[in-house]
This record gives structure tokens, sequence and C-alpha cells, in this order.
């Protein structure tokens, strides 16, 4: 089973927006649908800024 699924279909269009707001936040242009052509750097950039919106988010939930 690969992991990367989406368990709640609704959530894929929140996903995606939510990837392209990280993604011009460190500066890196997504364009809709295949992204193949991005280096590994600008792709880490980008799910980095995803995991630290996700842990401040987290963060400011328990506080």
């Amino acid at each position: 089973m690969n992991s990367n699924n989406i368990m709640v279909p609704q959530a894929k269009e929140a996903m995606a927006k939510f990837k392209m707001e990280a993604a011009n936040a460190v500066g890196v242009n997504l364009k809709q649908g295949y992204n193949g052509d991005l280096t590994s750097k600008e792709a880490g950039s980008v799910g980095g800024q995803m995991v630290k919106k996700m842990i401040q988010a987290y963060e400011n939930s328990i506080k």
C-alpha cells in the first residue's frame, strides 16, 4: 500500500492548495499537475515548508 494516498477524498483539494501556498512561500514555481522538472532542493523546500506549517498549527492547537 502506498502511504502517500490521501485517505479522505475531500482533503485532496485542500492539500493541493496547501502545497501551492507552501511553494509560493519558499519561491518555488509549481504548476497544476506534473512537476517532475523540480530539483530535489526545490521539492524538499516545499515539503519542508509544509511540515513546518503543520507543526506550527499543531503547537498552536495544544496551547
